[in-house]
């Protein structure tokens, strides 16, 4: 059972660092399209540079060893992110294929949460020292 959980782990958070990655590269380069979405959404384009920074370090920071606490406040990230990009969507009224991208990046987070090993996990006995 444990090496099927570390499988599925590793499966989703590769998965899950590439969906990051691509979509922080895109909106820190501010591409014509990804600029289109934000501004049909009603967003300002400055969170462009925010989400796509937040996005790169995210990915850093679920990816290297250790630093349990870091990692939760990524995963966090991530899940407030890509619930709030369907949300957005939702209501506006865009079409379905709108929600796949952040619905599976949704999925994957906490997929890579639930699965994710002990050692990268908060340690409830030691939290408070």
């Amino acid at each position: 059972m444990k090496k099927r959980y570390n499988i599925i782990y590793w499966i989703a958070t590769v998965w899950l660092a590439l969906g990051m990655l691509s979509t922080g590269i895109v909106q820190l380069l501010k591409m014509k399209a990804e600029v289109d979405m934000m501004t049909a959404l009603g967003y300002p384009l400055y969170l462009l540079t925010l989400l796509g920074a937040w996005k790169l370090l995210g990915v850093l920071a679920i990816l290297i060893p250790k630093l349990p606490i870091l990692k939760e406040w990524a995963y966090a990230g991530f899940f407030f992110a890509m619930s709030a990009a369907v949300f957005s969507h939702l209501a506006i009224g865009d079409k379905a294929i709108a929600l796949f991208g952040p619905a599976l990046l949704l999925v994957l987070t906490c997929l890579s949460w639930y699965f994710r090993p002990a050692d990268r996990k908060i340690n409830p006995v030691n939290f408070n020292k």
